[in-house]
């Protein structure tokens, strides 16, 4: 029986822990400084039992992609809203987000339900779906992305040499927990133009081997198992970026030589880019 949206679903929806842990998180990512105005953008896979709420309901509107997602036919997100601002997630989830289901072919997604003013999904959807796709395929843990403008990332890369190797290592250097937490490193691309599938082809090739990728004089778009997972992950390479920030300019007395860091990644037992390092 097909569920209904406006009554006791809408309630089932609204009450959810996913739909309270986004609001969640949009708060802190807002708090923080990385969402200013209508900025950033979160996604989230529905998968086992969160899939009951939506596996009755029937499309209302069809939307074209720009590229194409064979490999999520099917597959239900709960997406940010396009022009929606962060901040507003936790006070109205219908209108500031939104239900879409990944229609055969992997060329069009069909909304199920939220956007309450008629409105769509984020701009950045492509860049959104070739992410958890690839994520996908390297991990089928995978659930979250996240799109936001971390400050300190952003400022970083008009200093910094935009590099995945070399950007990379100067954030392990700055922190002793970054190279347990993100052993796979950054990948880098440089100023392109957002909102469309080149920017999103280009950022689902350097999540074949990373969970964060750094746009220049942007933003990131980072992955995870889980809100907290992405969330935190964000967090560790802003907190290295400011420390880099911070003693930029500055003699530099002492480090973490690429010895400790190979140190560091051999005790935790971390899958680390051994190519980052000269040892």
């Amino acid at each position: 029986m097909k569920k209904d949206w406006i009554g006791k679903y809408m309630n089932e929806f609204l009450k959810a822990d996913f739909i309270n842990e986004i609001g969640r998180t949009a708060d802190q990512m807002y708090q923080n400084g990385w969402h200013e105005r209508n900025s950033g953008n979160i996604s989230y896979l529905l998968t086992g039992s969160e899939l009951d709420l939506v596996r009755d309901l029937k499309g209302i509107r069809v939307i074209e992609l720009q590229c194409e997602v064979k490999d999520l036919e099917g597959k239900c997100f709960v997406v940010t809203g396009s022009g929606k601002y962060i901040k507003n997630i936790s006070r109205d989830p219908l209108l500031n987000l939104g239900v879409i289901r990944v229609l055969k072919g992997g060329k069009q997604v069909e909304i199920l339900g939220g956007f309450k003013d008629g409105g769509r999904p984020t701009s950045e959807l492509s860049t959104h779906l070739l992410t958890h796709q690839e994520r996908l395929r390297q991990d089928q843990a995978h659930k979250v992305v996240i799109h936001t403008h971390a400050t300190n990332i952003m400022a970083m890369t008009f200093v910094h040499e935009l590099n995945d190797r070399s950007f990379t290592r100067s954030l392990w250097q700055m922190c002793t927990e970054s190279i347990v937490v993100f052993p796979d490193g950054v990948g880098i691309l440089p100023w392109m133009l957002c909102g469309n599938e080149r920017i999103g082809y280009k950022t689902a090739e350097k999540m074949k081997n990373h969970r964060l990728v750094v746009w220049a004089m942007h933003g990131v778009f980072a992955s995870g198992s889980s809100l907290d997972d992405c969330f935190g992950l964000i967090e560790t390479v802003e907190k290295s970026a400011q420390i880099y920030l911070m003693t930029l300019g500055k003699q530099m007395v002492n480090t973490i030589e690429d010895y400790q860091l190979k140190e560091l990644a051999e005790t935790f037992e971390v899958n680390y880019k051994k190519e980052y390092l000269d040892v």
